[in-house]
Parts: C-alpha cells; sequence; structure tokens
C-alpha cells in the first residue's frame, strides 16, 4: 500500500468505527492524515506542574496536577454522598467533584499525593473552580519501576480535546496510526519540501517530523519537529499566494496614465496644503501600477489620519484622467455618505463635471447606496452607463447586476475585511477588462499578517501623520479604585466644550434589550478574564443610559446626543450633520463612529468599559480626535483591577501611537484561528503550527522561496509532491480564505 494513499486512509480502518466518528463529527478529523496533523497544543513532564492558574472558564482541559485532598461529604440528611477532591500545581487549585455510589471508587485512588491528568469541562461552584465527574489517569498507577523510570524522561502530548474524547484517547489514537505508518516505513511519502529547500535549511524528513511531534523523546525532538511543520504550513500557503499573484499579473488591464493638464492636475492645484512624503511615495507607487497592462492590486494600509482617502482620491482622479471611471466601495451607508460628503468638499467645481458652473475637465461624482430614492437611483445608473460619472460611490449596492459601467478602470474597497472574493470578481467583471484594484484598511496591519492574509497584494504602508495633525494624549481612567479620576474626566470635557471644542463618549452597547455589540471584538477575547475567580461581571455600559446620566447629571446644560446603528439612516445622518456643524457638545455613541468620521473641532473622546473594546479598536476609536489644530485628548475609563492582562492592554495603548506597534500586541493576544481562521472568513484555517506574529521570519523566507518556485515552474509540473500537498493542505474551502482575508 503507498503511503501517500495511507494518508488519505479512512480513520475508520485504523482506529475502528466508533472512535472514529468522535474524531469525525467533533474534531473534523477524517483521514489518516488529518488526525496526524492534529498536534498536540503542549507536552506535560513527569514533575511539571501545569498552571491552574490561566484555567480558562466554559472550555475543556486536560491538567496535570497532584491531589492535595479528598473529602467525602453527605447532604440531603446522609442520603447523598459528594466526593471533593483538590488538585494542586504551585500556582492554583482546582477542585475536582464526584457524586452517588461511584464516589467512594474514586475516593479509592485520588489519594493525597498521587498525581494524574484530569481533564473536564472547567465551571465555577463557590467561587472556586471546578471539574464535576471528570475522566483522569493516574501517572503511577500499576507501574513497575522499570515503566517508571522510562516515563520519567518522557513527555506526555496534550491534545486539543473535546468532552466525547479526551486527550489520552486521542493520543492512543494516534499511536495507533503511527504503528501503522512505521510499519509500511513511511515509504513514499509525498514531502512538500523540495529536497535542497529541506537540506539547506536543516531540516527533518516529513515522517520523522510527524513521528517526533507525537511521540518525542525530548525537547530538542519537539523543537526540530516544530520547526519542520511550520516550514510545511508557512511553504504551501505561501505557495498558493504565489501562484495567485502570479495569474493575477497574467490578466489584461487597462493602462491608465494621468494627463499633465487633466483633472488631477488641477485638483493638485487647487490644494490648500502640500502632500506629505509619505503621500507622494505611495502615489507613486499606485500610478506605476496602473499605467501597466495587467491589474494593479495593492494594499493600502496605514495609521488613522494618515491621509489615505487622499491618496485614493487621487488614484481615481488619474484613472478618470485616463478615460476610465473609478469605484469606491464602503462597508456601510453611513461610511459611503461621508466619503460622498468629503470626496465633493475636497474637489469643488471639479466634482460638478457638466453642471452649470462646473470645471471644464470636471466630472460627476454620484453615491449609490440601497437606500435611495428611486428616481436618484435612476440618475446615477443612468450617469455610470453614460460615462457622465467618473467616480461612483457606494455600498454593495455597486456590485448588483444591473449597475452597469462605461469603462470602469479602478476599484477601491474600504476596509477590506467586509469585502470578500465573490464581490471582487463581481466588480471585476464588470470592466471590459479587469480594473485594476486597491484596498484600503484603517487598521494598522504588522507586514507579516498582511503578507499572509492578503498575501496576492502588494502593500504600501502610509505611516506618517500629515502636517497641522495634533499629538493626542491617552490616559486611563481608573474607575473602580479610583473615582474621583472618573468624575475628573467629565469635568475635562466641560472644559473642552467651554474652549469651543466638542466630545466622543463611546459605549460598548446601545442599551438594556440588546447584547454588546461592536466593542466585542475586544470583549469575546477577554470573556471571564476578570471573572475567573466566579465573580460576576455586570452588562458592559449602554449608549442610551450613559447619554441619560451626563445629560442630567455631570454633563447637564450641555447639548448632549446619540449615535447608534439602529438609528434609521436619515437620523444617523442628521446627527452627524449637526455634530459637524458644531451644534451638538457632546455625542455618545457605539463604534459605528470607529471609522470615517470626520470632526476636526472634537477633541475629547472618553471611551467606557475600555477593558471591553480590542487594542486596535481603541486605538481606531481614539484617532477621531486630534484631526484639527488642537491638541486631542483621550480617557480610557475602566474597572479592570490593577495588575490585571486588561489594564496592561490599556496601558499599552495609553503609552503609544504607533498603530503598528499596537497591532502586533493586539494580535499576539488573539488566538491564532482570530487572525487567520473562523473570524476572516467562515472556513477553517489549515495552519495549525505555525504563529502569524511570532514566526514572521519563517513567514518571509517562505514567501521567498515559494515565489522562486512558481517563477520558475508556475504549473508545479516539475513539483507533482507540491501539487498534492496543495491538494491535501489547501482544499477549496480552506483556500477561499485567503481571497477574503
Amino acid at each position: 500500500m503507498e503511503t501517500v494513499s495511507a494518508l488519505a486512509e479512512p480513520l475508520k480502518k485504523t482506529v475502528g468505527g466508533t472512535t472514529a466518528k468522535v474524531l469525525a463529527d467533533h474534531l473534523d478529523l477524517h483521514t489518516v492524515g488529518d488526525l496526524l496533523h492534529h498536534y498536540p497544543r503542549r507536552y506535560a513532564e513527569r514533575g511539571e506542574l501545569t498552571r491552574l492558574a490561566e484555567l480558562p472558564l466554559d472550555e475543556h482541559v486536560t491538567v496535570v496536577a497532584q491531589v492535595a485532598d479528598a473529602r467525602m461529604l453527605t447532604f440531603n440528611r446522609g442520603r447523598g454522598q459528594r466526593l471533593e477532591v483538590t488538585l494542586t500545581d504551585g500556582s492554583g487549585r482546582l477542585q475536582l467533584v464526584f457524586f452517588g455510589r461511584g464516589a467512594y471508587a474514586h475516593e479509592k485512588k485520588l489519594l493525597p499525593g498521587r498525581r494524574g491528568m484530569f481533564a473536564g469541562k472547567v465551571s465555577v461552584f463557590n467561587r472556586k473552580l471546578q471539574l464535576a465527574h471528570p475522566d483522569y489517569k493516574l501517572l503511577d498507577e500499576d507501574s513497575g519501576q522499570e515503566e517508571v523510570r522510562e516515563f520519567a524522561g518522557a513527555l506526555l502530548p496534550l491534545y486539543p480535546a473535546v468532552k466525547q474524547l479526551n486527550s489520552w484517547k486521542i493520543e492512543q489514537a494516534v499511536a495507533t496510526v503511527l504503528t501503522s505508518m512505521e510499519a509500511i516505513g513511511w515509504a513514499g511519502l509525498a514531502d512538500p519540501l523540495p529536497v535542497p529547500l529541506r537540506e539547506g535549511r536543516g531540516l527533518l524528513p516529513l515522517g520523522e517530523a510527524l513521528r517526533a511531534v507525537h511521540r518525542p523523546a525530548s525537547w530538542a525532538e519537539v523543537h526540530a519537529a516544530r520547526a519542520r511543520l511550520k516550514w510545511d504550513e508557512a511553504f504551501v500557503l505561501q505557495l498558493a499566494l504565489a501562484r495567485r499573484r502570479a495569474n493575477e499579473a497574467r490578466l489584461p488591464a487597462v493602462p491608465r496614465t494621468p494627463s499633465d493638464d487633466g483633472i488631477l492636475a488641477a485638483f493638485d492645484a487647487r490644494l490648500p496644503f502640500t502632500l506629505t512624503e509619505g503621500q507622494r511615495r505611495v502615489s507613486g507607487e499606485i500610478f506605476a501600477d496602473l499605467a501597466t497592462a495587467h491589474p494593479m492590486h495593492r494594499l493600502l494600509q496605514g495609521e488613522v489620519g494618515s491621509g489615505k482617502t487622499m491618496v485614493a482620491l487621487r488614484a481615481m482622479l488619474a484613472v478618470v484622467d485616463a478615460g476610465g471611471q473609478a469605484a469606491l466601495l464602503a462597508p456601510t451607508e453611513v461610511l459611503a455618505q461621508q466619503h460622498h460628503r468629503s470626496v465633493v468638499e475636497m474637489m469643488g467645481e471639479l466634482a460638478e463635471g457638466g453642471m452649470l458652473g462646473g470645471a471644464d475637465h470636471g466630472t460627476k461624482v454620484v453615491l449609490l447606496t440601497g437606500s435611495m430614492g428611486a428616481t436618484a437611483r435612476r440618475q446615477a445608473l443612468l450617469d455610470l452607463a453614460t460615462g457622465e460619472a467618473g467616480i461612483v460611490i457606494g455600498t454593495h449596492a455597486l456590485i448588483e447586476d444591473k449597475v452597469r459601467f462605461h469603462d470602469l478602470g479602478l476599484v477601491v474597497v474600504d476596509e477590506q475585511h467586509r469585502f470578500g472574493v465573490e464581490q471582487r470578481d463581481a466588480l471585476r467583471a464588470k470592466g471590459r477588462q479587469p480594473p485594476h484594484l486597491l484596498v484600503m484598511t484603517a487598521t494598522p496591519i504588522p507586514r507579516t499578517v498582511a503578507m499572509t492574509v492578503f498575501g496576492d497584494l502588494e502593500t504600501s504602508v502610509l505611516d506618517q501623520l500629515p502636517a497641522g495633525r495634533s499629538p493626542i494624549a491617552s490616559h486611563v481612567v481608573p474607575a473602580a479604585d479610583k473615582p474621583h479620576f472618573l468624575a475628573r474626566a467629565w469635568e475635562r470635557v466641560r472644559e473642552e466644550v467651554a474652549g469651543g471644542h466638542q466630545a466622543y463618549v463611546v459605549c460598548p452597547r446601545i442599551g438594556d434589550d440588546e447584547p454588546a455589540t461592536a466593542g466585542d471584538a475586544g470583549a469575546a477575547r477577554d470573556a471571564g478574564e476578570e471573572g475567573a475567580d466566579g465573580a460576576e461581571r455586570r452588562p458592559p455600559l449602554a449608549v442610551l443610559d450613559v447619554a441619560a446620566e451626563l445629560a442630567a447629571g455631570p454633563l447637564a446644560g450641555l447639548r448632549v446626543e446619540v449615535l447608534h446603528g439602529r438609528l434609521a439612516p436619515d437620523a444617523k445622518d442628521d446627527v452627524m450633520r449637526r455634530f459637524a456643524a458644531g451644534e451638538v457638545d457632546v455625542l455618545v455613541a457605539t463604534t459605528v463612529i470607529e471609522v470615517g468620521v470626520n470632526v476636526p473641532n472634537a477633541t475629547a473622546m472618553v471611551i467606557m468599559d475600555a477593558d471591553r473594546f480590542g487594542v486596535s479598536q481603541l486605538h481606531q476609536l481614539r484617532g477621531r480626535v486630534g484631526r484639527g489644530s488642537a491638541p486631542g485628548l483621550c480617557l480610557l475609563v475602566s474597572e479592570a483591577p490593577e495588575g490585571g492582562p486588561a489594564r496592561a492592554r490599556l496601558a499599552a495603548v495609553a503609552a503609544t501611537q504607533d498603530g503598528f506597534e499596537l497591532s502586533r500586541i493586539d494580535l499576539e493576544q488573539r488566538r491564532e484561528g482570530d487572525v487567520l481562521g473562523q473570524a476572516q472568513s467562515g472556513a477553517r484555517t489549515s495552519l495549525r503550527m505555525l504563529a502569524v506574529i511570532e514566526d514572521e521570519d519563517v513567514i518571509a523566507e517562505a514567501r521567498a522561496e515559494a515565489t522562486a518556485v512558481v517563477t520558475d515552474d508556475p504549473a508545479l509540473e516539475r513539483h507533482p509532491e507540491l501539487r498534492t500537498a496543495l491538494d491535501a493542505l489547501l482544499d477549496a474551502e480552506r483556500e477561499s480564505y485567503l481571497d477574503k482575508g
């Protein structure tokens, strides 16, 4: 039997039908290869004490610990028995509880001093962490001296497990599979790494790495196996992306070169400021791409307020100069309307092409959203079809079948994470030839993640703030420890308003009748963090409650308004218009203000329950102030205890203005799946070993190697093992997440 086909063998042939069904149903593992790529999440040593202090609530865990004491208690007037066992590991304590007559059998085994592996779901009872009726395996039970000595130096693999199948049962299934693979000598195993690459980097052969990661004889073997398997994942991933880039480069596109005396030159001439060096550099990169005969695919990322919209608008005007049309796709109607307003303001008479008083080489700038009236919508569609409108700004309504362009030359996408490959293809199909593509993101992304998530896009970075932008002072307000600090925060808001400025107050929730929303990108990650001792966390603060309290209390007499996602589009627009016009002093809002809102007169922001937001999101929100000549102030209000991880995150935000550094901190604290898995696409990530931030050198080197292979052999005809590996590790569903970003 060939080993290649052995990896594709259904698990039931090796581990039996019952175990195979549980592996398939609960861990999505179907073949021998799937199970061999289900790696241990860590290893326990005899004598090693697992940190019980870090157990996550409501998750199924396996711990290695020692019995400190065991007590049999009675209840219900002596008719019921309950065995309570306390485990310790030096960092914390965990209680096991067993009910019923079987408790006596456990009492005889779980004697003080015995060590074992214990598996179960972590819950809280009487403010103590506990496992109810856990599975367990005593490590030295029934062991002869020789077995104990042999075990003393061994590493115990602990696997990601589920209630239906604990770690040591997964270990038994893996052992069965390894034995069958070793029996056929791993012969003919398709190794995805080309031999020169593997040997040049001193990496283990694949079979040896799989054996060592599951049955390591030493930590050195673990490290060698992990190094090899990380390279597999990075290389295969970058290979898929390199092939995507190569395929895109072969598509035809119309070169778009601006004229010396066209609309772009007229726009630049009327700018009341000079572009930053960064804006000029990035514009040069974009113009060079637009002038080529294959489609531009570029990611424009940058700091909050770094001027990405200006760069994108100049790119759109360059395409209009060259006779084409440009579409700007925004994720929400509010943002589309704001983009439309700001573009029309920046262009002035140049946005009134064909209209009385419009400039000679002006063009029409139209808005297209789902909630537009029928008459306005008909006119916008007509302007697009005839070419009268050179620029259209809209939501996903732009992708609908009835939208026709005269000559679509450039698509600009704002906030890539809301825009999938299907939409990209739908817009691309609206051009006579594939249009150029510019993707903008307001979240600074570490280079590693950009290479991995946006690997088919070239990257431009704006890391310089325009002249005249003011620094933002950020401070943590510890509301629980020092309530007078919060009172002072509201005084500061009043001082800013008295000085002729305005303020935002941001809350995670709209009101009592709905769950927490936008801020919970951070909250989901932090859930249970401060409540791990069993203390209940109060619900997140809500816009409607906070606005009412402020208007009646510390901000009485000021003009306080609310803004949130459940307001009607017209009402949202009205509130934002009045705030921008200075008719509102304090805007109490959800994260609906996170991107695109530009009110230079707003100088202060108070973020309530700041610990319930992610690091990058706090930085994003903070960027709404300090947009004019007056300095900005951001106050991060939190009841999180001092010394905890939530307060450490807030201190990091307060300590630096560098969004790229904060983004690294944010991503290092997330699970890998948040970066590349379900949160991004709904498809399971194929990365099981690679840590995106930690392994950035491997990812960068793998990108270079993969690009070289694809350049030399685009169809991988001379690398059949690589084609096999691509099919096995990146099936169609998993590969699609690469597009979605």
